[in-house]
């Protein structure tokens, strides 16, 4: 199984690009994981949210296949502590997919079409996050929580 971490636009941020690679290099060492950047829309700026949406969606669309298992990270998803997070996601793994895919929305989120898609949604906080630097906080909690799973010592409670 693969994990695939999708999200759309790049990252600009020097320190946030750094802070991405160090969190993929550790996860190898577990899981094959991919971090997809995919381009942001054209025109976006100029549509509304909701066109904005739907319009990232298809993009998202054209790369998630039907056999995948699907997580939005979304802040009205269901939030978990780290240790319930890696119990999750054991049973995901577990399920059989051949990719789980972790998608982050863009600014205004995702369109019902991606939720419909969607087999759970996942907050990493009820807080707005960028969704630049969601890209790390969610890494290292993948991260931790494939640590958690192996009973190795880098989560304390």
């Amino acid at each position: 199984m693969k994990i695939v971490f999708l999200v759309i636009g790049k990252t600009s941020k020097l320190w946030i690009k750094e802070g991405i690679e160090v969190y993929l290099k550790r996860l190898k060492h577990y899981q094959d994981t991919t971090f997809c950047e995919l381009p942001d829309v054209k025109g976006g700026g100029n549509m509304s949210s909701e066109l904005l949406k739907e319009a990232e969606a298809k993009v998202y669309h054209k790369f998630i296949t039907s056999s995948d298992l699907v997580v939005l990270l979304d802040e009205k998803g269901r939030q978990y502590g780290s240790r319930g997070f890696a119990k999750q996601l054991q049973k995901w793994r577990n399920s059989g997919p051949k990719r789980l895919v972790f998608v982050v929305g863009g600014a205004f989120g995702f369109a019902s079409s991606m939720h419909s898609r969607a087999n759970a949604v996942l907050s990493m906080s009820t807080m707005t996050t960028s969704h630049e630097l969601i890209r790390i906080v969610f890494l290292e909690q993948l991260y931790r929580a494939m640590t958690i799973l192996q009973g190795e010592q880098y989560h304390n409670d």
